[in-house]
């Protein structure tokens, strides 16, 4: 029976939807060929549903016909009828797949297939870039006719009887003046790479508009003269390309998977020519499915300006980057691919919806995350050591942002020391807290304070090293976690000199006021804290320290961009079993070489921990020369 031309409008459930669609309910106008080639692998996985063991082949065909200015996507799926016609295209933000599934409740997963697109609504996406939309499709139904169906605006639309002679569904786009940039070949498959490179059909793209190529073939099994194979030149139009992997690596066993593969993945995804430090694949198929990889590359100590890159898909249909409902914000400093057919997308599949099914799969990546650290620490310790200065800045990050993560590693938590090797925190404490007044004493520059770390090196206290953007939050954040008793305190290695004091009888006759009066006098701060301590090496004469949790909020304000003005405190520390301390105590306090002694003091006690500035500098350099023509003189 012949289909009678008709002519209507679509039914909507609101009033001008489609200015709403064209304006803002997309938002990238390319989001209409992810719609269009999802609708058509959608149609070929009803197909293969409803006809189990097909051999037919199954593809969808993109062309792209700039002189005619049309782009035609073409699937081989289970096509329309006129009914499914008028239900599920003329009636829009009608769910064509929800009822469709309706038919296979009950069956395992693996019967029911894939089905993430929904006629309607992301099928109009379609109008973003179209003046006209045409629709070609013929039903498997035995007995199906074939249905032609057009709309200029997507508001009305004419049906007729159709052309096609083989089940499946031709969309023809009519590209506007305003949208000719789709007619280029180049942005088509730039698109179709970043949404469909990944889905589960041979997605082709074809140049309606190419140009016959020279091509040299083989002549049947003739043969030249030296005995190689005959060809003759012919000219061929180039074939269509197949753009998708449509069995990418994440949908595999892990068990499957090599470590080759695994790398060659990595960096044809996020072009990094790095190898990544390691990996953790995803496979999860209860309580929700979910597939992917997390990949760790290299931080170092440049993570505040480091930008990972998380890769949502839901079906292999490739949704954004880094939504934040899904990957925990610090699980950004990553690189991945993270696949959940069942996320709760909203109709332009670019946010999620809020609800507890989304935190419950986040929830379960942070935990992915922890397991594989743990699973490092514990069982490939040396490795794990030799990952841990790239991979220490997203643990202690991730630590800062998510007490329930630092709950889940903080065994696996490494300090390094300045003599290279690593240690927990509680290794560190069983090593150290019977020599020192139990804090963890650590330096943020090696070379800088390599003075005030042999102190404690020589008594035989380890070092921590702690110089990477994180460590201050992350040493404040330490000092406020478990029980009271429990916690730990860190201090700069010329913070204070608590772990330094030894009994000494050297200099105890020295009066502590005297050489205070001696030194703010010569320096010109009457503000100038002077303590007068026995210190282990007896060649140190002077240490000036900073109070830490001052000078921490110091360099947190400089690093945000905070101008408070604080003005610098620093104690000057002499080391009463110094000989030159000792001799200070009995010169003039009014000659001019001895002013000049107690400034050089103090500036080299500063320069252990600090540089100078430019004046300060300037003047410690003009000093010298002084004092040395003073000595060489006599």
């Amino acid at each position: 029976m012949a289909i009678e031309k008709e002519k209507g409008a679509v039914s909507i459930d609101a009033q001008n939807i489609m200015p709403v669609i064209k304006r803002w309910l997309y938002s990238d106008k390319d989001i209409f060929l992810r719609e269009a080639v999802s609708n058509a692998c959608d149609a070929i996985t009803k197909f293969r549903m409803l006809n189990p063991g097909t051999e037919e082949a199954m593809q969808v065909m993109v062309s792209v016909d700039k002189e005619k200015k049309t782009i035609r996507i073409s699937d081989t799926g289970i096509g329309m009828t006129a009914d499914e016609v008028r239900k599920y295209i003329n009636q829009v933000a009608f769910s064509g797949a929800a009822e469709f599934m309706k038919q296979f409740e009950g069956k395992k997963p693996e019967e029911q297939g894939d089905i993430i697109g929904h006629f309607g609504l992301g099928f109009y996406s379609v109008f973003m870039v179209s003046d006209k939309v045409e629709i070609e499709t013929l039903s498997c139904q035995e007995g199906a006719e074939p249905v032609h169906w057009v709309s200029e605006d997507g508001m009305g639309f004419e049906l007729s009887e159709g052309f096609r002679e083989a089940h499946g569904t031709d969309v023809i786009l009519h590209i506007s003046e305003e949208e000719k940039e789709f007619l280029d070949t180049w942005k088509v498959r730039e698109v179709l790479n970043r949404y469909c490179g990944y889905m589960a059909y041979p997605v082709m793209l074809e140049d309606a508009n190419a140009k016959p190529v020279e091509k040299e073939v083989p002549v049947g099994d003739e043969k030249n003269e030296d005995g190689s194979p005959k060809t003759e030149k012919i000219m061929e139009l180039p074939k269509p390309q197949q753009i998708n992997d449509t069995a990418p690596l994440w949908l595999k066993k892990p068990a499957d998977c090599t470590e080759e593969e695994y790398k060659a993945f990595y960096h044809k995804v996020f072009m990094d020519f790095e190898d990544p430090l390691f990996w953790i694949h995803l496979n999860v198929d209860y309580p929700f499915n979910l597939k992917g990889i997390l990949y760790f590359p290299k931080l170092k100590n440049d993570f505040g300006t480091h930008e990972g890159q998380i890769k949502l898909f839901a079906g292999q249909v490739f949704v954004a980057d880094n939504i934040k409902e899904v990957i925990p914000e610090f699980l950004m400093l990553l690189k991945g691919v993270i696949d959940c057919p069942d996320l709760p997308l909203n109709v332009s599949r670019s946010f999620l919806q809020n609800d507890g099914y989304v935190k419950k799969i986040s929830a379960h990546i942070t935990k992915k995350v922890a397991d594989k650290l743990n699973s490092l620490m514990n069982t490939e310790r040396e490795t794990y050591e030799g990952y841990w200065d790239d991979i220490a800045p997203f643990v202690k990050y991730g630590c800062v942002k998510d007490s329930k993560f630092f709950d889940m590693v903080k065994d696996a938590i490494l300090m390094k020391k300045t003599d290279g090797k690593y240690s927990t925190l509680a290794e560190y404490k069983a090593a150290n807290f019977d020599k020192t007044d139990k804090k963890v004493y650590y330096t943020n520059d090696e070379k800088r304070q390599a003075a005030s770390v042999k102190l404690y090196t020589d008594r035989g206290i380890e070092v921590a090293v702690m110089n990477t953007i994180i460590d201050g939050n992350f040493m404040s954040f330490m000092e406020y976690q478990g029980k009271e008793e429990d916690r730990v305190t860190f201090a700069r290695v010329d913070a204070d000199i608590d772990g330094l004091k030894e009994e000494s009888e050297e200099g105890k006759e020295l009066d502590a006021e005297k050489l205070q009066t001696l030194f703010r006098k010569a320096l010109g701060n009457e503000n100038l804290e002077v303590k007068l301590e026995s210190l282990g090496d007896a060649e140190m004469t002077a240490m000036v320290t900073e109070d830490e949790q001052m000078r921490r909020y110091k360099e947190m304000s400089r690093f945000y961009g905070q101008s408070f003005p604080m003005p610098d405190h620093f104690t000057l520390v002499l080391n009463r079993r110094n000989e030159t301390v000792q001799a200070m105590a009995d010169r003039d306090p009014e000659d001019e070489t001895t002013k000049m002694i107690c400034q050089q003091i103090y500036d080299l006690a500063r320069m252990a921990a600090q540089p100078l500035e430019a004046e300060e500098i300037t003047a410690f350099l003009e000093r010298s020369r002084k004092l040395l023509n003073r000595v060489v003189k006599g």
